[in-house]
């Protein structure tokens, strides 16, 4: 949780525990964005358990886009080792500089796509 938990996520989530924006669908803001090539994790919400933080949000890129629950320490380990290709090893990045954004008004085709389904 150390590597990713920053200060700028910690204010983000203050006011978003899990459960918080049930049912607003697009309308459902974003709190930060995580990315790791061309997967990215839309983060809603989230709350501290124990020494972990539990989040939930929508991961886009994988196998299959889908909404559900990711632990941040979970999230701190996914790690790609490209060493082998001389580009070493790539890490889960939170977005810089990211601002609270609704999904609807979010630039990804892709999640837009998979947000229409539930229109």
């Amino acid at each position: 949780m150390y590597r990713l938990m920053t200060p700028q996520l910690a204010e983000a989530l203050k006011d978003f525990p899990l459960y918080s924006q049930d049912s607003k669908g697009k309308e459902a803001v974003c709190r930060a964005i995580f990315a790791l090539g061309s997967i990215r994790w839309y983060i809603l919400e989230g709350e501290t358990e124990g020494k972990d933080t539990i989040l939930f949000g929508i991961v886009i890129g994988m196998m299959e886009d889908e909404y559900g629950y990711i632990s941040l320490n979970e999230l701190s380990e996914v790690e790609l080792d490209y060493t082998k290709q001389d580009i070493g090893k790539l890490q889960v990045r939170q977005q810089e500089n990211f601002q609270p954004t609704k999904l609807s008004q979010l630039k990804d085709e892709r999640l837009q796509r998979f947000l229409a389904r539930f229109e």
